[in-house]
């Protein structure tokens, strides 16, 4: 059974940084590619960040220059650094899992506030 754990969430001040991690069991990770999105109180789920199997990368532009997704396929585990943080990064993040069917995380929380 595939399962993808993430953690890293929490609260923190606007301009600091924050790491999410996600955790891939049951599946062949490196042979697919991996996104972090993100869902604010009241708004649609939106597509944070992409990295292919190969390690390309794709930014949404509300978070390209602070944010960096990156994997380490010895680990099966995908990464979202979050630099320069604001308010509005505020939101449940989840890790996604390419493939036939997609899987999802159970989510993080990630508070930005003074």
């Amino acid at each position: 059974q595939v399962q993808l754990v993430e953690s890293g969430g929490g609260l923190v001040q606007p301009g600091g940084s924050l790491r999410l991690s996600c955790a891939v069991s049951g599946s062949i990770f490196s042979a697919f590619g991996m996104a972090w999105s993100r869902q604010a109180p009241g708004k649609q789920r939106e597509l944070v960040a992409h990295i292919t199997s190969g390690g390309s990368t794709n930014y949404a532009d509300s978070v390209k220059g602070r944010f960096t997704i990156s994997r380490d396929n010895a680990k099966n585990t995908v990464y979202l650094q979050m630099n320069s943080l604001k308010p509005e990064d505020t939101a449940v993040y989840y890790c996604y899992k390419e493939g036939v069917p997609p899987y999802w995380g159970q989510g993080t929380q990630v508070t930005v506030s003074s």
